[in-house]
């Protein structure tokens, strides 16, 4: 191996930007690679913001990362010179006759110190007047939570991982029979190889990862908020999962609108064939929805719409990983709607076991995975 470690990263979506800036300042050579460019809008990192929060059950993994990862978040911004991660916090509604996830939550951060409130349906009423409590057993509120905003994130990482030295390419990064990586009809050779394409890591290795991963089709409308009134803007109202029904949404911020999403996690998507716009009945179940939570918004205009994709995993954990019979090829992968608000600390964590540094966690490795249950479940699906 040269004195200098000579890395690819394929894939320009957090997993991948963050990676390849974490290589590059471990002292490595990097370029990065993309069909596209990144913040493209087929990527399932595109979309204007994701929600920020601690809140993942009984797993501490995932809530000592995302507390990492909140001051991380801030000194990149800083570094940019960009706002990039809204605390507006975020309220978990809990449904009435299942609270296991709610529950489990509260007790992972009675030990590790995360600030939170277990809140009634009546205080939910009086501080987050914009929710209606039906069928709402109570609230669970983190004030250290928010938001990242997630096309802006990709975008300005990769241009500071350009202005370190890092180098972006242009090109399809493709598998042989063998899975092997291809590039122009050649061999990708370098001394590591992390593969973060996202959703497209199933298509290109059906073998090793599509058996454990699938992916999905996410629709996302946005709604105007009500003239005049600042009651649906970020700092006034929180990010919020609705998880009885199965829904999150987003406060209005930097006037894209009040975003919501209901989770179809049956709904598959053609990556490569599929246009990136959403159905009539994504609106109706949208408004539908609305109607029941957020009334205040009913009668509002849509003014946005975005189409993206989930790669799931049965236990919702990450991919991170050597592929079994290419030792230098680390796959990265399966964000089960749950990675993006991990992205500094994942990407140093995936460059550090790219480079040998540590190994991976046995979360992360390919194997036979099986679905948990709510409780257990880091992801709360």
């Amino acid at each position: 191996m040269s004195l200098k470690t000579e890395a690819i990263v394929v894939g320009a979506g957090i997993a991948g930007v963050m990676t390849a800036l974490s290589l590059l300042r471990k002292g490595a050579s990097v370029t990065l690679i993309d069909r596209w460019e990144p913040g493209h809008p087929r990527a399932s990192s595109s979309d204007y913001n994701r929600i920020f929060r601690s809140i993942h059950g009984k797993d501490e993994f995932y809530t000592k990362w995302v507390r990492e990862a909140r001051l991380r978040w801030m000194e990149l911004q800083e570094e940019m010179g960009v706002k990039l991660h809204h605390e507006c916090g975020a309220l978990v509604l809990a449904g009435e006759g299942h609270t296991d996830w709610e529950d489990a939550t509260i007790s992972t951060f009675e030990k590790l110190g995360v600030p939170h409130f277990k809140i009634s349906t009546d205080e939910i009423r009086v501080r987050f007047p914009q929710f209606s409590t039906e069928k709402v057993a109570w609230g669970l509120y983190e004030p250290e939570a928010g938001m990242v905003m997630s096309h802006l994130a990709v975008v300005q990482t990769a241009q500071l991982f350009e202005r370190e030295g890092g180098k972006i390419k242009r090109g399809r990064v493709m598998c042989d029979e063998a899975e092997r990586l291809m590039l122009d009809g050649k061999p990708l050779e370098a001394d590591v190889i992390v593969v973060c394409t996202g959703p497209w890591l199933g298509e290109m290795y059906r073998r090793t990862v599509r058996p454990i991963s699938k992916v999905v089709r996410q629709n996302i409308i946005y709604t105007s908020t009500p003239d005049s009134d600042p009651t649906f803007d970020a700092y006034t109202m929180p990010c919020w999962i609705d998880h009885g029904y199965g829904a999150y949404g987003i406060p209005s911020v930097n006037g894209h609108g009040v975003k919501a999403a209901i989770a179809w996690t049956d709904t598959i998507i053609d990556l490569d064939e599929d246009e990136r716009v959403v159905d009539k009945a994504t609106f109706n179940r949208t408004r539908q929805y609305l109607r029941h939570r957020l009334p205040g918004l009913v009668g509002q205009r849509a003014v946005d719409q975005k189409a993206c994709q989930i790669a799931m995993t049965p236990d919702t954990h990450f991919i991170l990983d050597f592929h079994p019979e290419h030792e230098n090829v680390l796959l990265s992968g399966g964000c089960s709607g749950h990675l993006f608000k991990h992205g500094p600390v994942y990407g140093e964590f995936s460059a550090g076991v790219a480079l040998g540094e540590w190994g991976t966690a046995d979360r992360f490795k390919i194997t036979d995975r099986s679905s948990l249950s709510t409780g257990d479940s880091p992801s709360g699906r």
